[in-house]
């Protein structure tokens, strides 16, 4: 795929790059559109069971294209492909991971906040600057950041436009995993490949009840996961996966 995102897959694996140095990796509509499109493209694949966005060793993603935001109307806005970006992202069925390497700011930070998972290099700087250019995150930041980090705590970091880097990141478990800068990537697919092992209807399911604990109700999130345990319960890689514990083998798991 070429463009402002390269893809390239590795077994059951694909890594998704995002390709726009000159403007550190910011959000313009060509990559949103790029990245959207190449999600959605996999995800149906049986073959794909784990997506990695990356960026470069520097950024990740440094928000939003600045220069063409200041001459957006208000109803440019409104038709921005940005308001349906983060709609087609959270659509996304396939687990993915944010490998976060130096700049993860604005829209690159709530990038990061959308997938599964975020493994961090030691270089790693998060924030939510948009308040010091007269404007608040609109890609899910505020409510994101409040669920993981607390109202207070979201609070500061909002209204402020503070940065905070990894370590504080990993104390507050935004992230996953700390690691070297020049292992970021290497780690989040590692981490991939793990998950890529596990049967993969039950790691689709297991992904939806996770999210319903996060916007649900206990008792509705409880319901939810019962009807998805009973669906994981139908799957042939279930008798797989029971049949080789009791066997003592390794599972041939088929996503059936």
């Amino acid at each position: 795929m070429a463009g402002q995102v390269e893809s390239s897959r590795d077994g059951h694996v694909v890594l998704l790059r995002l390709n726009r140095p000159e403007a550190r990796n910011a959000l313009s509509p060509e990559l949103m559109e790029e990245l959207a499109s190449e999600l959605e493209r996999l995800d149906p694949d049986p073959e794909v069971r784990c997506a990695v966005i990356a960026g470069s060793e520097k950024v990740f993603a440094a928000g939003a294209d600045i220069k063409s935001m200041a001459e957006r109307s208000f109803a440019e806005a409104l038709r921005h492909p940005a308001v349906s970006f983060w709609h087609r992202l959270a659509a996304i069925k396939t687990p993915m991971i944010a490998a976060v390497s130096g700049y993860a700011l604005g829209g690159g930070c709530e990038l990061a906040l959308a997938c599964d998972m975020i493994v961090a290099a030691d270089n790693a700087l998060f924030g939510q600057p948009e308040i010091t250019l007269g404007i608040i995150p609109g890609g899910g930041g505020t409510q994101r950041l409040a669920r993981v980090l607390g109202k207070h705590r979201a609070m500061e970091y909002v209204l402020t436009g503070r940065r905070f880097d990894a370590g504080m990141a990993y104390q507050w478990g935004l992230v996953n995993k700390v690691v070297r800068q020049q292992d970021c990537v290497v780690e989040a697919v590692e981490l991939a490949r793990t998950i890529a092992e596990r049967p993969p209807l039950a790691v689709r399911l297991a992904k939806q009840a996770v999210i319903a604990a996060e916007e649900t109700t206990l008792s509705a999130g409880i319901e939810t996961e019962r009807r998805l345990y009973e669906l994981a319960m139908a799957t042939e890689d279930r008798v797989e996966g029971m049949n080789a514990f009791i066997e003592k083998r390794e599972p041939k798991y088929e996503g059936k």
